[in-house]
């Protein structure tokens, strides 16, 4: 691997770390653990664990393309709005308390995510087959997201009134 291909990389990373950081920013706190969960719902410790490695995943499946395409417009274009979309998540679920527009955030987090698949895997079949955990994650997190703020109607009502 040649310093280009290092430097690009380490773009990748740092883009990728830079919205995983929204999760860092606003953390689940004593609101989510309050509210009625559904019992299929994954321990805590089992969040990180899993997005640590689905962003190591989501840079490699960038960088993978870069290198072999260049910034091919529509294939990063879907790319972008997945990364923008997942940074909204955390903000509006646990930063606003509002699990029904988080809701909507990732339905379209997961079209995002199944369209960049899509048009990553013509150009590197690696990189678009790396995008599959992200969606089975994204496919749980909208399931728990839906089931949470069906549960909790009350609590997410006082929640909105208290700010």
């Amino acid at each position: 691997m040649d310093m280009s291909s290092v430097v690009s990389f380490i773009v990748f990373l740092a883009l990728v770390l830079m919205v995983a950081s929204s999760g860092a920013v606003f953390k689940p706190g004593a609101w989510y653990k309050s509210l009625d969960k559904p019992g299929w719902t994954p321990p805590n410790w089992v969040f990180p664990v899993v997005w640590s490695a689905l962003y190591v995943m989501i840079a490699v499946t960038g960088w993978r393309v870069y290198e072999t395409a260049g910034l091919v417009a529509l294939p990063f274009a879907a790319y972008a709005v997945q990364l923008c979309l997942n940074a909204a998540w955390s903000g509006i679920f646990f930063g606003m308390k509002r699990p029904g527009l988080a809701f909507v955030d990732v339905l379209a987090l997961w079209i995002a995510v199944a369209m960049n698949a899509l048009l990553f895997y013509p150009i590197d079949a690696a990189a678009g087959l790396l995008l599959l955990p992200y969606l089975l994650w994204v496919t749980t997190a909208a399931c728990l997201n839906f089931a949470v703020w069906r549960r909790n109607p009350g609590a997410l009502t006082a929640a909105a009134q208290h700010g």
